[in-house]
C-alpha cells in the first residue's frame, strides 16, 4: 500500500509540481524509508531509537531530503512539507542522541500554527522530553491530558508511561501503560506495551 501510494504521489507530483505536494511525496518516502528497521524478524515493534539505522533506505532518504528543501525554499509549503521536514531532521541524524531536537521543536511550533493539533502537541512534548529531560515532557503530556484532549488515545499514555519509567516513578508508569494497553487494538503494539509494562520493578 504504502509503494503504491508513493507511486501515486510520483503521478501527483509531475501533473501538480507544487510545493505542497513535494512535501507530501517527501513525508511518503521518508517514513518508508525506515520501514525494514521498524519490526524485528520475530514481527515486534522497535522504536525509533533502537532501530538499527543501517537498514534505512538512503535512496529514499536523499530524495525525500531534497524534495523538503525545495518545498521550503518555495515558502508555499504547508503541514506535509513541515512534517516531512520533522522527519528529514531524523533520517540524516546519526543516533538518537545526535538528532538535532532543537530543530525538531522548532518545526513543530511551526506545524502547530499552521495546524493546531493535540496529537502534534504530543510529539512537540515528546521532543522536549528528548532535548529537556523526562520532566519537562511529561508536564506538558500532563497539560494535554488535563484538558481532556488525547484522553482515549493510546499513544499519549504510552508516552507519559515511557516518560515516567526514565523518572524512575514506576507505579505512575504502570497506571500509563495499562491505560494505554486497555485503548490498544493493534497487536504488535499491544504485546509491545506488554513487554514494558513486565520490564517494570514489581509492587511490593
Amino acid at each position: 500500500l504504502s509503494a503504491e501510494a508513493i507511486r501515486l504521489g510520483r503521478l501527483l507530483a509531475g501533473l501538480l509540481p507544487e510545493p505542497e505536494v513535494h512535501g507530501l511525496l517527501a513525508l511518503m518516502l521518508l517514513q518508508e524509508s525506515r520501514r525494514a528497521a521498524r519490526i524485528s524478524v520475530d514481527g515486534e515493534l522497535i522504536l525509533l531509537e533502537d532501530q538499527d539505522r543501517r537498514l534505512w533506505d538512503q535512496e529514499q532518504i536523499t530524495e525525500g531530503v531534497t524534495l523538503v528543501e525545495q518545498a521550503l525554499l518555495s515558502r508555499r509549503f504547508g503541514p506535509y512539507t513541515l512534517q516531512a521536514a520533522i522527519a528529514a531532521v531524523h533520517a540524516e541524524a546519526e543516533n538518537i542522541a545526535t538528532t538535532d531536537w532543537a530543530q525538531i521543536i522548532g518545526l513543530y511550533d511551526v506545524l502547530l500554527r499552521v495546524t493546531p493539533s493535540p496529537v502534534i502537541e504530543l510529539n512537540r512534548a515528546v521532543a522536549v522530553a528528548m532535548r529537556d529531560g523526562p520532566a519537562a515532557g511529561l508536564a506538558l503530556i500532563d497539560a494535554i491530558l488535563a484538558r481532556g484532549d488525547l484522553t482515549n488515545y493510546h499513544l499519549a499514555h504510552a508516552a507519559r508511561a515511557e516518560l515516567c519509567r526514565r523518572l524512575e516513578q514506576p507505579a505512575e508508569a504502570r497506571a500509563a501503560y495499562q491505560r494505554a494497553l486497555a485503548l490498544t487494538r493493534q497487536a504488535t503494539e499491544r504485546r509491545f506495551l506488554e513487554r514494558q509494562l513486565q520490564a517494570l520493578p514489581v509492587p511490593v
